[in-house]
């Protein structure tokens, strides 16, 4: 990616813009590069799609860090221009800060919300080997297994059954959570951390496949762990639905305890 595209620096940054949005902007009124350069310096931009876990918990993670930011919730068959300007791979979440600088892996961005003084430990208490190896695990073998369970019709070249991948993803991580969550009660000790927000998307999205069956499996602690996140607040904020293919300030979210 092109430097300009990368980071801007205080009166370079209005020129950078102007660039990007001449070189993707042919009708001025039809473009979203518009309200870009009109709000970019007043606060973070993230680009999100709702459902994606990948997103979520980007903004999980900014709204517990009170972090004030606006979202362009995307399309999926017609990502904006101006994303795939400042990330060509065109996957969300990616974070166009107010300094120019972008984030496009989503826990860099939570990271970022958490970044000093972290005054609560939220990102802290996630460095411990224990919970940087959760975290591998979900980001790689949960997710590969958890995709071909899910959207079993995209890899029909692989010999791997539906079923099997279900019972992968659950050896491979579900059933790991439940061992530990039974003697806690979040991932990182008795206080949540940046683990629970960032695996949680992803243990709601195997749930969701199948409710019934998930219910019905002895994961009584992680059952619980998830009804928790799913009943409380920060998630019902996190999931407010936003204009699409629009800039919108994303709602603030206010502590109930």
């Amino acid at each position: 990616m092109p430097a300009w595209l990368r980071k801007t620096h205080h009166a370079d940054e209005s020129v950078t813009l102007t660039r990007l949005y001449a070189a993707f902007n042919p009708h001025p009124m039809s473009n979203p590069m518009s309200d870009l350069l009109s709000h970019h310096n007043a606060l973070p931009l993230l680009y999100s799609y709702r459902r994606c876990p990948y997103a979520m918990r980007a903004r999980l993670a900014m709204l517990q860090a009170n972090r004030r930011f606006q979202t362009f919730e995307i399309v999926m068959r017609d990502k904006p221009a101006a994303l795939l300007a400042l990330s060509p791979k065109g996957t969300v979440p990616v974070l166009l800060l107010p300094d120019g600088n972008v984030l496009e892996e989503s826990l860099d961005i939570m990271r970022w919300a958490f970044e000093a003084p972290d005054a609560e430990g939220w990102w802290r208490r996630a460095q411990s080997d224990d919970n940087l190896a959760l975290l591998r695990i979900n980001d790689g073998d949960f997710k590969r297994q958890l995709d071909r369970y899910k959207y079993p019709d995209r890899y029909p070249h692989e010999a791997t059954p539906r079923e099997t991948a279900r019972t992968q993803a659950m050896e491979t991580l579900l059933m790991p959570l439940e061992s530990r969550l039974q003697h806690q009660r979040y991932l990182g000790g008795p206080t949540p951390c940046a683990t629970d927000l960032a695996i949680f998307p992803f243990v709601r999205q195997f749930a969701a496949v199948a409710p019934e069956w998930f219910a019905s499996q002895p994961l009584p602690a992680l059952q619980a762990w998830l009804a928790g996140w799913l009943g409380s607040h920060l998630f019902m904020v996190c999931m407010t639905r936003q204009p699409v293919q629009a800039i919108a300030v994303f709602p603030e979210y206010q502590r109930l305890d």
